[in-house]
């Protein structure tokens, strides 16, 4: 009776980003040396033989016709079912392949790591073939042994897939608290809180987006959405445009000039001398119907600005005279943005450290904005962090902060 060994053979399998090896050359060498009887080994040469030539298909019904031969070994068994996970789930018949793959992991003949390898293989086969409630249960046992962040996503990835927003959420809750919440599943939890109406938890989680993966679409959204938050105040609006302005958002010529308009009512008319020359330099002004109406703005700022420092020194006179500390902070402020930055930095904190302010953590965030215009990066982030308020301006410290330290690319 002539004798048959198995040939080296490399089966790959694909499973959703990540390779199952099913190599035979990787037995361990007490099963890879083992004799077949003829009756076996040839079928199965021939299987390996069909799936070199990409026939996986055909391997199939040749490894099926081994089925039929009765009194097979242990070993032969775990050949021909190692043979078959990768021709089944290379031919895309998962069931076939997951089979397979229950009973390689069972037989007791795999090395701890290439056993984990097929478990890891066998959760990609169950996902190929829609059954994710036993790749949710297989995964879920990898998990008790050793925590894997590519299978975790793969659970995460599942549970949206469900529609199982429950165990999505609690598993995206579990994974905030240990800090290691990836863009893809902060955008998951956005997702759900967003379809449970939970504004104040979505604007939340945008603000973890923007201020870890910072794009235009995050930033865009958080800014537009955190003036719905309630209690929001529409007296911050001005701040909304600055962190706009900062992060290159402002695209329409009604937002470059209604940002114009709204500083100048703050009195910071060299302030928006700058946002109108950016509209002009990025093409949203002067051109059109309305060039006429921007450049109107633009001789009003001007004007606005050569009047205040015609008026400057008499303007301090009459604000200190009249302990008008408000008033203080925003002309030190609009001095900041006009070049005169240690000036208006010295005039706004004493204004702030005087008291008597109507709105301390609005000029608490506007010194914070001051120290940034003047590139003092620490002092305003300092600053920033001390800013309260549940009107708004807590929030738009924190986002300040975002965009000084990590600015939109």
């Amino acid at each position: 009776m002539s004798k048959f060994r198995l040939a080296h053979l490399g089966l790959a399998l694909a499973a959703l980003g990540f390779t199952a090896a099913v190599p035979v050359v990787g037995l361990a060498p007490a099963y890879a040396a083992e004799t077949l009887r003829p009756e076996v080994g040839k079928p199965l040469q021939e299987a390996q033989q069909l799936m070199k030539q990409g026939k996986n298909k055909e391997a199939l019904n040749r490894l099926h016709d081994l089925d039929k031969v009765g009194n097979k070994s242990a070993n032969e068994t775990y050949l021909i079912e190692r043979t078959r996970a990768g021709a089944a789930s290379s031919a895309g018949d998962y069931a076939a392949a997951a089979k397979s793959f229950e009973y390689l992991i069972g037989s007791g003949k795999l090395s701890a790591s290439e056993k984990a390898q097929m478990s890891k293989g066998l959760i990609g086969i169950y996902m190929r073939g829609g059954d994710l409630g036993k790749a949710n249960a297989a995964i879920q046992a990898q998990l008790k042994e050793r925590d894997d962040p590519e299978l975790r996503a793969y659970l995460l990835q599942n549970y949206y897939k469900q529609g199982n927003t429950a165990a999505l959420e609690t598993e995206l809750r579990n994974a905030e608290k240990n800090g290691r919440m990836s863009e893809d599943q902060l955008g998951m939890l956005a997702n759900i809180q967003l379809k449970k109406g939970d504004k104040v938890g979505y604007v939340n989680t945008i603000e973890k987006l923007a201020a870890n993966y910072p794009k235009t679409q995050y930033w865009t959204d958080l800014l537009n959405r955190v003036q719905g938050k309630p209690g929001f105040s529409g007296r911050l609006a001005v701040d909304i445009y600055r962190l706009k302005l900062a992060n290159g958002l402002l695209k329409k010529p009604s937002e470059y000039m209604e940002m114009a308009q709204l500083v100048l009512q703050a009195k910071a008319p060299a302030e928006a001398i700058k946002i109108i020359d950016k509209g002009y330099k990025a093409g949203a002004l002067g051109t059109g119907a309305d060039a006429a109406r921007h450049q109107r703005l633009k001789d009003l700022a001007e004007k606005t600005l050569a009047e205040q420092n015609k008026t400057l020194a008499a303007e301090e006179a009459s604000l200190t005279k009249a302990n008008d500390n408000d008033g203080l902070v925003a002309l030190g402020y609009s001095l900041v943005q006009s070049g005169q930055a240690d000036k208006g930095l010295k005039m706004m904190e004493a204004a702030i450290k005087a008291g008597n302010l109507k709105y301390p953590e609005d000029a608490k965030l506007h010194l914070g904005e001051a120290y940034a215009v003047a590139g003092k990066k620490q002092q305003a982030v300092n600053t920033l962090k001390g800013v309260g308020g549940k009107d708004g301006t807590a929030e738009l410290a924190r986002y300040f902060i975002m965009a000084i330290n990590k600015p939109l690319a």
